[in-house]
Order: C-alpha cells, then structure tokens, then sequence
C-alpha cells in the first residue's frame, strides 16, 4: 500500500490537539480526589472527602467566591442580554444618525486587550469616587459583554424574513402582539445564544474583574491568588463540576435537536 502523509497528518494531529485540550481538565478531575491538606499539587491518595464536603468551614472561601461568580454572572447577563438586543434591533431595522458610528463603536471592546479595558474602567471608577465592590464588577461585564450579545443577536435580526412579521399586521396584530408573538419567538434562539455567551465570559473573566472588585473574590480570581501553592481540591471539585453540567447541557441539547430533527423529517 502506497504511504500518503495527507491521509495521516490530519488525523494524528487531530488526535494531538485533542489529547492537549483534554489533559488539564482530566488534571482537574482527578486531582478533585485528591486527599489533600494544605497543598494540590503531589498526589496523596484517592478521597470522595472533597466532594461530599467541599464547602465546609476552612474551605468556605471557594463557595463563597464561586458564589459570587454565579450571582455576576447571572445580573451582567442579564443587563447585556437585555440591552444588546434592543441595540441589535435597531441597528438592523432602523436608520438613524451616526448609526455607523454606533456599530463600530460597539465592536470596539471586543478588539480592545482586556487589559486596557479593565485599567480604564478602573481609573473611571476612581475618578467619580465610586468604591469597588460587586457592583462595579457587574457594570464592567456588562460592558465588554454587549459587544458580543449585539454581534450574536444583529446576525439573527438580519436573517429573519420581514414578510412573517408583515402577515402578522395583516392579520390585524398590534405592533406588541406582532414583536411578541412572531419577532420575539424567532429571535429567541439567538437571545439564548448571546446569554450563554455573555454568561461564560462573565464567569470566566479574570482580568477585568481584578482590576474593578476590590475585595470581593471570584472564582477565577480565587484560583489564581491559590495557583501559587497549589490549587485547593476543592476548587478542582467546583471546576469539575461546572465542566460535567456544561457537558450535559450541550449533549442534551445536541440528543433533543437530533430528536426533533428525526421526527420533522417523517413529514417530509
């Protein structure tokens, strides 16, 4: 049989690349049974301690931090998600002064280093005396999470077909009952879309957040004042966790769309 290098260069590093994505979180995993006490960093033994007590007293700080990334997470969503899309709408659907302006105005946190955003919000904060504390943290996710919730949202309003929302005025649908009824659920799947988005670059921010929380603690912000003398287990089993629950969402949604796929396909 004839070598071909093209045959095999691309599933070997394939093979490669995903074996390299998969080693930290396989680290993470098993490194959440480690029975460990003040250091994670040597393997002493296989323990369910950490995870059937992973926010007890000396370890609280973990739930408390991951805590507060769920509750940034959730109201910058939100405030983004609600926001964006109105921004969306009217960007696609209406004509306005300086609406070029606006768009690229909009684009500009996403091509800006997370760093620069993150001293400047800081320096703003300072400068009309406002304290770091949680909220501040909420109003920069906010901020940088927009950009991306219009980018996601403007893609959806630019596909949908005028003419359905049209019938729904011929049928003599307010303009409240016709966006409720017709624009809403169409554009739901990309508001849905942009929440999730928004709600991972919240959670997993770090940088911004160092620069505008103050005192509060988040989860990355936790893991990474304790990366230097080794990532707590229980950290592990808060990460371990997150990442089962995002994998059984994602298999979940990808099982019920082949489902349903399947079965719009017998009416074909």
């Amino acid at each position: 049989m004839r070598f071909s290098l093209g045959k095999w260069l691309l599933p070997v590093y394939s093979a490669l690349a995903l074996i390299f994505l998969m080693v930290p979180i396989v680290y993470t995993f098993v490194f959440s049974f480690n029975d460990s006490l003040k250091s994670n960093i040597a393997w002493r033994g296989f323990t369910f301690d950490k995870w059937l007590n992973v926010c007890q007293v000396q370890n609280g700080a973990v739930c408390q931090a991951f805590g507060n990334s769920l509750v940034i997470g959730a109201v910058a969503t939100v405030l983004a998600t609600t926001l964006g899309t109105m921004i969306a709408i009217a960007i696609v659907r209406y004509r306005f002064k300086f609406r070029s302006g606006t768009s690229l105005l909009l684009f500009l946190p996403m091509a800006t280093p997370e760093v620069v955003l993150g001293a400047g919000l800081a320096a703003q904060f300072l400068a009309v005396g406002v304290p770091k504390n949680m909220l501040t943290i909420i109003l920069a996710h906010t901020m940088f999470c927009i950009s991306f919730v219009v980018v996601t949202v403007k893609a959806r309003v630019a596909s949908l077909d005028p003419a359905l929302e049209e019938a729904g005025r011929d049928l003599y649908g307010s303009p409240s009952q016709v966006f409720l009824r017709v624009t809403f659920p169409l554009l739901l799947p990309g508001i849905l879309a942009a929440a999730l988005l928004s709600f991972a670059l919240s959670f997993d921010d770090f940088i911004i957040t160092n620069f505008n929380s103050g005192s509060v603690s988040t989860f990355p912000k936790y893991i990474y004042i304790s990366a230097a003398r080794g990532i707590p287990a229980e950290a592990n089993v808060i990460a371990s966790a997150v990442f089962i629950f995002a994998l059984i969402i994602v298999v979940t949604a990808q099982v019920s769309a082949a489902a349903r796929a399947k079965r719009l396909a017998k009416f074909v």
